[in-house]
């Protein structure tokens, strides 16, 4: 099997703190060094990023553009300058700053390629899941969207969705496509570009990649709300013209896109639909709203909400998952999740803001603890 040759773009924006371990951990990869460059776009910078990147070595791309800020415009301007270089790419293979990588990631990543696979998406997990209650919210999340959506599509045959690190493109495609993705949704913008071509991005279970997490509840829905901003961008711009694809072509896996794409109006409706049940039962009138779930036998919604319940432990049982932490930690869950409603709220009538919220990144932790604290 041919071996490729890799670009590693890390994107990074005052990050001074764990860009070393991260590059560290790139440098020693179970991969032949000779074929593959590591490359860390120094993003507006203003601390001592592109400092500690090059005393090891490596390559600080530093970019200075206060306009055009973001982590899609750093790509894509990285891309631009790589293109020039007199050095040749199979592949780029893209993580964000804070992350940890398994050794064998460029293996998995050389494997997929060769079988002629052209957008590839590893298994995202998170560094510190036993920070708080919402590192642990955030890490049960990951499992869940891992086994049972992520592997589900893969084993359907459908397109995977990139998840904005951890992430493997063909070169070629790149050079053909361009970037173009610079909502503040980027990965999810590119997924959409790339299953309108008819290219559907594969997920690769083994290949895995540790993401830190926001401790506190006010920096995760800081973070959440840009994505839920960037979602309604998305939906704006890729629904409809998906949507006729897949009726035109009678692609199932492009109107399968085209209704992700606008998923986020679902728990839009849901938390505006919920919000008029409730309040038209405190107001006393004869004359009340029913509920579809008043028609349906009692065991109906009772099944439903047993099965959205199960399905986190099932999820953690089925990932290895063995602390009893972990599984206490589903209790102050029901919070976080119970909190993508008012964000999503806020972030329909927010969602013109296009200004990216950079999310601070302190847990120096090298991939030797991580690994030897699995949960």
């Amino acid at each position: 099997m041919r071996r490729k040759i890799f670009a590693v773009l890390v994107a990074a924006h005052n990050e001074e703190q764990v860009i070393g371990a991260l590059v560290e951990n790139l440098k020693n990869l179970d991969y032949p060094k000779e074929l593959y460059d590591i490359f860390v776009i120094c993003d507006n910078c203003t601390d001592r990023t592109a400092e500690i990147v090059r005393s090891y070595g490596v390559r600080a791309c530093v970019r200075n553009n206060r306009k055009l800020r973001g982590k899609g415009y750093a790509i894509e301007w990285m891309l631009k300058e790589l293109w020039k270089m007199p050095r040749q790419y199979d592949a780029v293979v893209m993580f964000d700053a804070d992350n940890l990588v398994n050794p064998d990631f460029l293996r998995h990543m050389n494997n997929d390629l060769c079988e002629g696979h052209k957008v590839i998406q590893g298994y995202l997990d998170t560094k510190n899941p036993g920070d708080s209650w919402v590192t642990a919210s955030y890490g049960i999340t990951y499992w869940y969207c891992n086994r049972l959506w992520q592997l589900s599509r893969k084993n359907l045959n459908m397109s995977n969705f990139l998840g904005g690190t951890g992430m493997c493109f063909d070169a070629g495609l790149l050079k053909e496509m361009g970037w173009g993705a610079t909502s503040l949704v980027e990965d999810l913008e590119f997924s959409m570009r790339c299953v309108q071509r008819g290219v559907y991005p594969v997920l690769n279970y083994d290949a895995k990649v540790y993401d830190e997490k926001p401790v506190t509840f006010k920096a995760s829905a800081r973070q959440r709300l840009r994505w839920m901003q960037g979602h309604f961008t998305v939906a704006r711009h890729y629904f409809f013209p998906l949507l006729w694809a897949s009726l035109k072509e009678r692609n199932f896996v492009k109107f399968d896109a085209a209704l992700y794409s606008i998923s986020v109006y679902n728990t839009l409706l849901g938390l505006i639909g919920t919000l008029v049940l409730w309040i038209d039962y405190i107001i006393p009138k004869d004359d009340k709203l029913v509920s579809i779930y008043a028609y349906l036998p009692w065991w109906v919604p009772g099944v439903a909400i047993f099965c959205t319940v199960a399905m986190f432990p099932l999820v953690m049982m089925l990932e290895g998952v063995k602390s009893w932490k972990m599984y206490a930690s589903l209790v102050p869950m029901v919070l976080f999740q119970l909190s993508w409603l008012p964000i999503t709220f806020y972030a329909f009538f927010t969602q013109n803001n296009k200004q990216w919220s950079h999310t601070k990144h302190t847990r120096v932790i090298r991939l030797e603890e991580v690994q030897s604290k699995q949960v």
